[in-house]
């Protein structure tokens, strides 16, 4: 769908959950929305989304489908592409151009771009991502219950990782891979679970016949596993908010990097007044409902903002001195009697 318009009310960077959440309730308030998509969902290499109440186990696209055709029906126009910048207009709102090098205007800006998990790099891990290389259990630990699950330690959230895992399976080996050695209480919690730790760098994942098999060690040897959790550096696409001045915060645990996000007020308002951010972008934990419901409340935030700001103009409207109207049957008068004299003064002539 092409714009119709060169000027919103909102325009939606991102069209995820988040953002097309956003634009329907938007939609549904009467504001002339845009939503700018570049059609590359973080979730995508997975089968199906869960924990959404009411779509349990739907495929992340066709829950995407089925959003954009909503906010549609209501009015949002919805286009692929990236936005590459945007900057703040000296009479208000925003300027929005794209790869192509188009551009738009918005009173207000709604930037739901997601994150990018940077994965460690050890052969098949990209590969198998979303499939059997996994790391939200919340996400996937029904799919692989009881099964041989192995943990590869790649920064402070490993033990964390291999004693939640446990929840659902009772076999789970954790992989030290590059990390630090553990602390004695972490090794005492993880005896206490029956949770097996290897030490040794991690070579390569095995697969067989499209199948993760194994995790083979750099000496060589194979610890057979059906499923190996991994810790992803969370990087926010930030790029837009980057070229409004809004420069990503460091997310840390225990004192070290894990990945980065916008930081914003709980109904995801930036520092830029007029900029709001939800889902992963501002939130790296937030699963697919929370990023919808994230996105509902940041509209919710941005049309009562809209509403202040046009009560505003209309009480200075209404204050401001009245100037009479100019008529039609005015202007007849005034054309009339203009040549009336000069019809007057050629007949003195």
């Amino acid at each position: 769908m092409s714009e119709n318009r060169q000027r919103y009310d909102v325009v939606v960077i991102g069209g995820g959950a988040a953002g097309l959440s956003g634009a329907l309730t938007l939609s549904r308030a009467r504001r002339p929305v845009l939503v700018i998509d570049a059609g590359s969902p973080r979730n995508a290499p997975a089968s199906h989304a869960h924990n959404y109440l009411g779509r349990e186990g739907v495929p992340p696209l066709e829950l995407l489908a089925a959003g954009r055709a909503e906010a549609a029906g209501y009015g949002a126009e919805i286009v692929k592409g990236d936005a590459v910048a945007a900057e703040k207009l000296p009479g208000g709102g925003f300027r929005v151009v794209r790869e192509d090098g188009s551009a738009v205007e918005a009173r207000r800006l709604l930037v739901t771009t997601g994150l990018v998990d940077e994965l460690p790099p050890v052969p098949g891990v990209a590969e198998r991502w979303g499939r059997d290389v996994l790391h939200c259990p919340y996400c996937h630990g029904w799919e692989v219950r009881a099964r041989p699950v192995g943990i590869l330690a790649g920064g402070p959230m490993a033990v964390h990782q291999a004693l939640l895992w446990r929840q659902w399976t009772d076999d789970v080996v954790l992989f030290r891979h590059t990390a630090a050695d553990f602390g004695d209480e972490e090794y005492e919690q993880l005896a206490a679970r029956s949770v097996a730790v290897v030490d040794g760098e991690v070579a390569a994942l095995e697969v067989t016949g499209d199948r993760l098999t194994g995790v083979r060690l750099a000496g060589g040897t194979v610890i057979p596993r059906e499923a190996v959790v991994v810790q992803p550096r969370f990087t926010a696409r930030s790029g837009v908010l980057e070229t409004l001045g809004l420069a990503p915060t460091t997310m840390e645990v225990a004192g070290q990097a894990i990945g980065s996000y916008i930081a914003a007020d709980l109904a995801g308002a930036t520092e830029v007044p007029g900029v709001w951010v939800a889902g992963n972008v501002t939130n790296p934990m937030e699963q697919v409902i929370g990023s919808a419901a994230a996105g509902l409340k940041a509209a919710s935030a941005i049309n009562m903002d809209l509403v202040t700001e046009d009560t505003r103009r209309a009480v200075e409207a209404r204050r401001a001195p009245a100037v009479p109207a100019f008529s039609a049957a005015m202007e007849r008068q005034v054309t009339e009697r203009v040549l009336g004299d000069r019809r007057h003064g050629l007949q003195e002539m």
